[in-house]
Parts: C-alpha cells; sequence; structure tokens
C-alpha cells in the first residue's frame, strides 16, 4: 500500500505555502514533491550508473494460461494510463500470445519500473538514471506462481506523487478529448469590475480544471472570479494577485496537449528514482526553485532557492552532503572567468582587486581565478560538497534580492540558498561539538574550515514541472530547460517503435 504524506503547514514558512502540491493528504510547500517510499528507506545516495535497457536473459520457455494471456493484454491495452505511450488513440487493442506477448510484457515491466529511456536517450544534465532492472525473474515466478495481479500492482513507482500524475493523466486526457479549453485573447490587465468577451472566456477557461468555480456564463469579473484566478495563479507558480496579465494568460494559453506533455515526462522521471530512499535527505525542486530537508521521511525545513538559468542548467542527480565548508573562498570555473569576469577587469582595471580575487598562476595557458572569503564572496558564508560530475553544489550567497521574486533561476548552475546558516546547523545538530551558535562563530572568524558531517546526508536534485495528488487539478512549473516536451517526445518516438515491433511479430 502507497503511503500519503501528511505535512505539518507550521513546519514552513508562509510565504512557501502559496502553490500547495498536495499529495493526498496535508500540506506541502511551493514546487515540492513528496517521495514517500513503501518500502524501508536505505537508499546509499551515490549516483547509478547501470541502466534498465538491457535485455534479460531467457533461458526457459513459459507457457500462458488463457486468462493470463488475456490478462496481460489487458494489462498492455492500459499502457497509456501510466504515460507509457502518447494519445490514447495511438494504442489498438492488443492480441498477442505466446513468446510476443511474452516480449511485449516484459518491455512494459521495464518501461514502468524504471522508463523508456536507453542510457544513450538520456540528455548530458539528466544525471538521475535508473538502477539496472531485469523484470524477467519477477515475471517468470508470477506466472508459475498464477500472481501476475500482484506483480504488476508492484511495478510502477511507489510514490504518492507518481500515483497522483497517474490520476492527473487520466483527467487532463477526458479535458483534452472534450475538445480541450478555450484561448484566452491578449489584451489589458482583467481585474474586479472587468466586463467583457474576454472576462466570460476566462470563467470558461478556469472552470474546465477548478472544480470550486462554476461557468455561469457571465461575462462580469466578480469576487468569485479573483479567487478561482488566484487558486490558478498558485497551481501555475504565479504571484496570487487575482489580476490577470500577461503571465496569467500565457499560463492558462498553454494547450491541454503540452500538460500532457508535461505530466507524462514528470511520470517518467519518477522511474528514474530508487525504490529504496534515504529517510534523511534533502531535495531541491530545480523548476521551482526550492529546497526540503526531510528527517525520517517528514519535512522539517524548507526553503526558497537560486537554480540555473536556462543555458546554466542546473542537472538532475543524486549524491551524498559529508562536509560543509565555513567561509569558502571561491575557484572561478575557466566559463564565467572568460565570459563575465576577464571582461570586466579590462573594461574596468582594478575591479578584480577591488572585488577580492587573486589571480592564480602565470598568464596564458593555466591562469585561473580565486575569490577570497568575505562578505563580497559569491559563495557567501557556507558551502555544501557532494560529489557530482556538474561542479555544483548548495551554497550561501552575498545577493539577497533574487529570493523575493517568483521566478528564481539566475545561478551558474549552483543552487544558492535562502537560509545556508539555519539549515547548516540542522545538519550539524547531530554533532555535540556543533551545538548553539558554534556555526554562526566559526562564520564570524572569517576563516575557511572544513567540517565533516557525523551523519552524511543524501541530496538530490529534481526537476519536478508538475505534481498533484490527481483530485483535483494539477500544480505546474514553467519548463525553463524545454527538457518537457524533448522528455515527452522521447517517450513517444520509443513506444511507437515498440509498438511496431510487437504488430510486426
Amino acid at each position: 500500500m502507497k503511503h500519503k504524506c501528511l505535512y505539518q503547514s507550521f513546519l514552513f514558512p508562509a510565504c512557501l505555502l502559496s502553490a500547495i502540491p498536495a499529495f493526498a493528504q496535508g500540506n506541502t510547500t511551493e514546487g515540492q514533491v513528496t517521495l514517500q517510499s513503501n518500502t524501508t528507506a536505505t537508499g546509499n545516495g551515490q549516483t547509478a550508473t547501470a541502466h534498465n535497457a538491457a535485455q534479460p536473459s531467457r533461458r526457459e520457455s513459459l507457457n500462458l494460461t488463457e486468462k493470463q494471456t488475456a490478462f496481460l493484454n489487458h494489462l498492455l491495452d492500459r499502457a497509456g494510463d501510466d504515460g507509457l505511450i502518447g494519445e490514447k488513440k495511438d494504442a489498438g487493442a492488443h492480441h498477442l500470445s505466446g513468446d510476443s506477448l511474452i516480449a511485449a510484457s516484459l518491455d512494459y515491466a521495464r518501461a514502468i519500473h524504471s522508463g523508456r529511456l536507453s542510457s544513450n536517450d538520456f540528455d548530458k544534465n539528466w544525471g538521475m538514471k535508473p538502477d539496472f532492472y531485469d523484470p524477467w525473474p519477477d515475471f517468470k515466478n508470477a506466472i508459475n506462481n498464477n500472481s501476475l495481479g500482484e506483480w504488476a500492482a508492484n511495478l510502477a513507482p511507489p510514490y504518492s506523487g507518481y500515483a497522483g500524475l497517474k490520476n492527473g493523466l487520466i483527467y487532463y486526457r477526458l479535458i483534452a478529448e472534450k475538445g480541450g479549453w478555450p484561448i484566452i485573447p491578449v489584451g489589458a490587465d482583467l481585474t474586479v469590475g472587468s466586463e467583457g468577451v474576454r472576462v466570460k472566456t476566462l470563467r470558461k477557461r478556469l472552470a474546465i480544471e477548478d472544480k470550486e468555480l462554476e461557468d455561469t456564463g457571465s461575462s462580469h469579473f466578480d469576487a468569485s472570479l479573483k479567487a478561482a484566478v488566484r487558486r490558478a495563479q498558485q497551481r501555475y507558480g504565479l504571484n496570487p494577485s487575482g489580476v490577470v496579465s500577461g503571465q496569467t494568460v500565457e499560463a492558462l494559453n498553454q494547450s491541454v496537449k503540452f500538460r500532457i506533455h508535461q505530466i507524462m515526462a514528470n511520470m517518467e522521471r519518477w522511474r528514474w528514482l530508487p525504490r529504496n530512499l534515504p529517510e534523511n535527505r534533502i531535495q531541491v525542486n530545480v523548476a521551482a526553485a526550492v529546497l526540503t530537508l526531510f528527517e525520517k521521511n517528514q519535512p522539517v525545513m524548507s526553503m526558497k532557492s537560486v537554480t540555473g538559468r536556462p543555458g546554466n542548467e542546473t542537472p538532475m542527480l543524486r549524491s551524498t552532503i559529508y562536509s560543509l565548508v565555513i567561509n569558502p573562498p571561491w575557484n572561478v570555473p575557466d566559463s564565467i572567468a572568460k565570459k563575465e569576469l576577464w571582461p570586466k577587469e579590462k573594461a574596468h582595471p582594478g575591479y578584480l582587486q577591488s572585488a577580492g580575487f587573486k589571480i592564480i598562476g602565470e598568464n596564458g595557458q593555466g591562469q585561473r581565478l580565486q575569490q577570497k572569503p568575505g562578505p563580497r564572496n559569491s559563495l557567501g558564508q557556507l558551502k555544501f560538497d557532494f560529489a557530482n560530475n556538474y561542479s555544483v553544489y548548495l551554497h550561501d550567497t552575498p545577493g539577497r534580492g533574487a529570493f523575493s521574486r517568483f521566478s528564481r533561476l539566475e545561478s551558474h548552475g549552483c543552487i544558492r540558498l535562502e537560509h545556508p546558516v539555519a539549515l547548516g546547523e540542522r545538519l550539524l545538530s547531530a554533532d555535540p561539538a556543533w551545538t548553539g551558535d558554534r556555526l554562526r562563530s566559526e562564520i564570524d572568524k572569517n576563516e575557511t574550515e572544513r567540517v565533516r558531517l557525523k551523519q552524511p546526508v543524501a541530496v538530490f536534485l529534481f526537476y519536478w514541472t508538475a505534481f498533484g495528488n490527481g483530485e483535483n487539478a494539477l500544480s505546474f512549473r514553467n519548463d525553463p530547460y524545454k527538457w518537457d516536451e524533448l522528455l515527452a517526445q522521447k517517450i513517444e518516438t520509443i513506444a511507437q517503435s515498440v509498438q511496431g515491433q510487437s504488430n510486426n511479430n
């Protein structure tokens, strides 16, 4: 049985509760996705390199009964409900048998358990790859023990977030079958008191997703419509002002097919997660720019973050934080130095020295920049290291302005934190040597110090742009990196290829 996550709203600042992706019960934070497993969490947080693309070794034949054959064909017919194919109309009824049915069932099992993609299909920034999975042993046992129903029920990711997207996919496909929703014409801002055809269209558009709003056909912008606008803005991660401006119109005018592709892409990403998650972990939703700390599978701290701008994408990955660095120096990546800092020095001689940078190495190849610790250091007062191939990490920042904005994709790829000292104190709380205000005292010394964590913590960088419990309209975020459409297209292309092979058999 899948767990339903119960969040306690008092754990989080009110500003993070404006967009609540509720999964089943209770509350969570803006852009956050629940990772509650139905198994004991024992993950080690290390990056997985194996993938599920390898074909299982078939050493024996299986004889399917008539009932088992019917069950498996029905299972394949429902693959669209898990976003394993695109439009439902693309999936014809299956009438396979024997080895063809077994091969198709094994492909389905691999796809729903660990995703459609092979290793070569992953973008270079998609470092969250699934562990190897061979469906053959469990499938064979299910056939021999006549337990296909139990086998099939345990294939999908065991998370309420995945189940919510599955329900949402069915919900939004029904909207698509009914013709989708109307396009709101671009124009002046709409607010309480506005009148006209655009208001009437707005009401009709919102009522399709919002069960609390009745489409009365009225062309008057009243208080009930404002409340519905605010609910929609919260779902789409916008400022819930109740005023319909350009951003709100743009979000509402995205096609239902686009939203379906977002759901499919996010369902696929759930399949890349390990089945056993560490109960103590840090999660960052890159798309929503929110960090949440979990202890014993419960959220205990949440904060805004700043993540990579398009072109400097923050990757998806999993790793482990073993230490933090107090008053870290910043070893400037060559790409940033060449594109930004050296040109500033050329335009304003003396800039580098005034900003605390020193040049390491001789002129020419190998020369690099390092910014000394201090109030102007780009990493701020704390840095949280974790092994990865992308040279990204969590860190403080002297620039606080971005945290007041709803869109916070402004970094070079690393994750800037709203409350890094509070996070550091929490991670060090298991060590008796770091009680009270010691961390702040060490920071005040302005000396660089690396501190090992007594209890290392897993860290997951996710890219969630669709989430919810599926009982109502889902919440969506922008797809700043254009990864949703790319991933959905890959899923459909692979699915069509597999479907063609099944038909040929």
